[in-house]
């Protein structure tokens, strides 16, 4: 069941709401499924009464689709969770009027809205603390945003177990590229971030790769580690129809030799690496494309569209904005491989559908699945540079079409032995379960 919840201060709805059961003694079993109310602007309120199922909450700062790869991975875990027994919902910093909770499969805790890009929200630390006994575990995507002290001071004493995903945000990528930024995590990290892990059931890492960056990037570290592995689920449609939308949308790639970057436009991705290699390996053939699909994250893109325009390749790189349902699909179903020369990648997320639409994937030695994508030879792997990424392309170039055809179905192979969320998600729910059964015990 889906819905948005909303905090409405100063009205017996929200958090007022329940306040007022639990002093009315109308609130006995916390553990429950939504109810509905009336919240602020006329958004849905959501609180709580006696669960049938087992239900785990993810914590995250947005669930705006450009907040990227933890957003996904939340709407990615809804089916296995649910084909397992296990409800999913989620609280977020959002406004509740924002558009894209609507269409949120699951059940949102609006606590919004909050103040800049750290979500600054101390009234949603004691709603956290209301709702948190009606769940079987709490998950806390992130570690430097408002979410690490509201699950630090809203969790505190309670029963309900918390994990945290950190998503990458350990990698020691960042100490080395900001090191002023490094400096100031290190003044947050050791009365935050810091606690935040140390006191969670299990910190979940996706690879052993990110699990053993993690450990490089604050001298000051102590948690309970554990990977989990992560992945994404196969895609749905008609993949012709979704090529012939994408086609339609963009009939420039029709007929073309087309690769795939699908992401975000940011400087740790690489993306003035692939313009300039493209522009090396291709710039003098008219039959090759470059499709730039993603949200310009940081301002960045005017500056990489004039880089391709000095090297004279500005007619053959097509930049989409961010993509989504059909269109999306379509891409990959349009394209010959995916590219993605990224410093540092966590997972992947976008590298995993590539592969479930048995799309070979070009990606740095940074994208932290890339020992996976060797071994199975799904794709190529070169360093985060310049000279790695013309390597990629060169590569690529050279290959026959029984070679790529070769790759296609390794690649698809790699997808279902380790990033089907299917497979992926069942470790997650067996931890999930065993904790809540020691607890109940």
């Amino acid at each position: 069941m889906g819905g948005v919840s909303a905090i409405a201060p100063g009205r017996r709805g929200g958090a007022q709401l329940a306040h007022g059961l639990h002093d009315d003694g109308l609130l006995s079993d916390m553990n429950a499924a939504p109810i509905q109310a009336v919240g602020r602007g006329g958004a849905k309120s959501w609180r709580n009464m006696p669960r049938k199922t087992r239900t785990v909450l993810h914590l995250i700062r947005s669930l705006h689709p450009d907040y990227g790869g933890p957003v996904e991975g939340i709407r990615q875990l809804i089916g296995p969770y649910r084909a397992k027994g296990w409800d999913i919902e989620v609280a977020c910093l959002d406004d509740p009027a924002s558009p894209w909770l609507e269409t949120f499969p699951a059940t949102v805790h609006a606590l919004g809205p909050s103040v800049g890009g750290y979500g600054f929200r101390p009234d949603a630390i004691s709603e956290l603390r209301h709702m948190a006994p009606g769940y079987d575990a709490i998950i806390v995507n992130g570690i430097w945003e408002f979410i690490g002290p509201m699950a630090i001071l809203g969790l505190a004493g309670l029963k309900t177990p918390y994990y945290v995903f950190t998503h990458g945000m350990l990698d020691p990528w960042f100490k080395r590229q900001y090191p002023l930024k490094h400096l100031k995590k290190w003044l947050y990290w050791p009365f935050v971030s810091y606690w935040l892990l140390r006191n969670a059931r299990f910190v979940f890492f996706t690879t052993e790769e990110e699990k053993v960056l993690a450990r490089q990037s604050f001298w000051l570290y102590r948690c309970r580690e554990m990977v989990i592995g992560y992945g994404t689920s196969r895609p749905t449609g008609d993949p012709a129809a979704q090529r012939a939308a994408f086609d339609a949308a963009y009939p420039q790639t029709v007929g073309k030799r087309n690769l795939l970057y699908l992401s975000r436009i940011h400087r740790k991705k690489g993306c003035e690496l692939l313009i300039e290699a493209f522009a090396k390996v291709v710039g003098d053939d008219p039959d090759w494309r470059l499709i730039m699909a993603g949200p310009d994250a940081t301002g960045w893109r005017p500056e990489l569209e004039a880089l391709a325009k000095r090297l004279g390749v500005d007619d053959r790189v097509l930049w989409t904005g961010s993509l989504g349902g059909d269109l999306k699909w379509g891409a990959f179903h349009a394209a010959e491989a995916f590219v993605l020369p990224s410093h540092q990648e966590n997972f992947g997320i976008a590298v995993a559908e590539a592969m479930a639409c048995s799309l070979p994937v070009l990606v740095s030695d940074k994208v932290n699945i890339w020992r996976e994508i060797v071994q199975w030879k799904g794709g190529l792997v070169e360093h985060d540079d310049l000279a790695g990424t013309i390597s990629l392309l060169e590569r690529w170039k050279a290959m026959t079409p029984d070679e790529i055809e070769t790759l296609r179905t390794a690649a698809l192979a790699c997808f279902d032995a380790n990033f089907d969320m299917q497979v992926s998600s069942a470790r997650m729910i067996d931890v999930l379960e065993d904790q809540a059964s020691e607890r109940s015990a």
